[in-house]
């Protein structure tokens, strides 16, 4: 019901918008968050796609997505599922290959980013004509909820470092809520050759290089409900390589 009163209030404006969901072990949060962006989506009237791209979840979170396909329609909920975890990047290259919207939204799957912004971000792109829009939550309104005293040093230490050693033009570099004009998201994929939570930081990076224009939307980021955090040592350590990497190559 809530997809074709969505299409029904479509705004015709010609701009359509596909949002990449890269999943592993997402079968409890998946219909939470397909439920929510066709509440949003349908609300503001703008036309959207929801791209399920799950690396063979052993949690049977593929066979959910085809549950929520059942539901709210081919048209609406397309599945590319891939056999095996392949890395971030190249999930959101397989997607974009299947995207019909000239607009990209990148997200992720466990809750952590609330659908609830994204009439936000859409506004703030047509404000300025950016090429990117990402969510900050260091600044304005934005925040963390959820995180222990330990996740939030790393986040804010990671950040501010990144910050006096690149000089990014942009105030969240390792946040992954972004909308991205289609062959903007192209380009910076193809650049980019970092992986884990470093590739988030070089996509922004690559912008400023790039001359693309940057915007910012406040957002609350909140702990994943359902699920372990991916976020570990080894994560941490190639973070920091990831960095080094990048100051000495931009």
């Amino acid at each position: 019901m809530a997809s074709r009163k969505g299409s029904q209030q479509s705004r015709g404006d010609g701009d359509k918008y596909s949002v990449l969901l890269p999943t592993y072990n997402e079968r409890d949060n998946l219909p939470l968050i397909v439920w929510l962006l066709v509440k949003y989506f349908g609300e503001s009237g703008y036309d959207y796609e929801i791209i399920v791209i799950d690396d063979g979840s052993p949690d049977g979170t593929l066979e959910v997505a085809e549950q929520l396909q059942k539901i709210y329609g081919e048209d609406k909920i397309l599945l590319r599922p891939r056999a095996k975890k392949l890395g971030l990047g190249t999930a959101y290259i397989h997607g974009i290959k299947h995207a019909k919207g000239n607009y990209v939204f990148i997200m992720d799957a466990d809750l952590s980013h609330h659908p609830k912004f994204i009439p936000e971000f859409i506004g703030k792109q047509r404000e300025g004509g950016y090429d990117l829009v990402s969510g900050t939550r260091y600044r304005g309104d934005g925040g963390v909820y959820g995180w222990d005293l330990r996740r939030k040093l790393i986040s804010r230490g990671a950040n501010y470092v990144t910050q006096v050693l690149l000089r990014p033009g942009a105030s969240d570099l390792t946040g992954s809520f972004r909308l991205y004009k289609k062959e903007v998201l192209e380009s910076l994929v193809e650049r980019c050759v970092s992986k884990g939570y470093v590739f988030q930081m070089e996509m922004i990076v690559r912008a400023r290089q790039l001359n693309y224009t940057i915007g910012e939307v406040p957002i609350s980021f909140v702990d994943r409900v359902y699920g372990e955090s991916k976020l570990g040592g080894n994560e941490i350590v190639s973070f920091l390589k990831g960095l080094l990497t990048l100051f000495a190559t931009t």
